[in-house]
């Protein structure tokens, strides 16, 4: 699997911010990292310099074999809480669309 990592011009997107961006989506997932081919993971600041309550922007595309890709968005007050957030609503959708596939079956 592969896992890409973006910011804005408004985060400093280091490596290590990119490693714990991949460590906190990949642990959100779980079991779930098996089933996907690619995780792209894009912060963004939507305020800028201003400031603002839940201004960071957290975008999660994740890429599962065989389906079209699927995206969430959170917005939270800091970049660790944006990652949990998103990481949790990709686990959900993901969940969901596994579970009506493998009931299909």
């Amino acid at each position: 699997m592969q896992f890409q990592f973006n910011t804005d011009s408004h985060i400093q997107g280091d490596d290590r911010l990119a490693e714990i961006a991949e460590n906190t989506v990949i642990h959100a997932l779980g079991h779930l990292t098996a089933r996907l081919s690619r995780i792209e993971v894009h912060l963004a600041d939507v305020n800028g310099a201003k400031g603002g309550a839940d201004d960071i922007r957290c975008t999660i595309e994740a890429r599962p074999e065989g389906m079209q890709p699927q995206t969430v968005t959170h917005n939270d007050a800091d970049v660790g809480s944006a990652l949990r957030g998103g990481g949790k609503k990709i686990r959900a959708l993901l969940d969901s669309e596994f579970g009506k596939l493998d009931n299909k079956r």
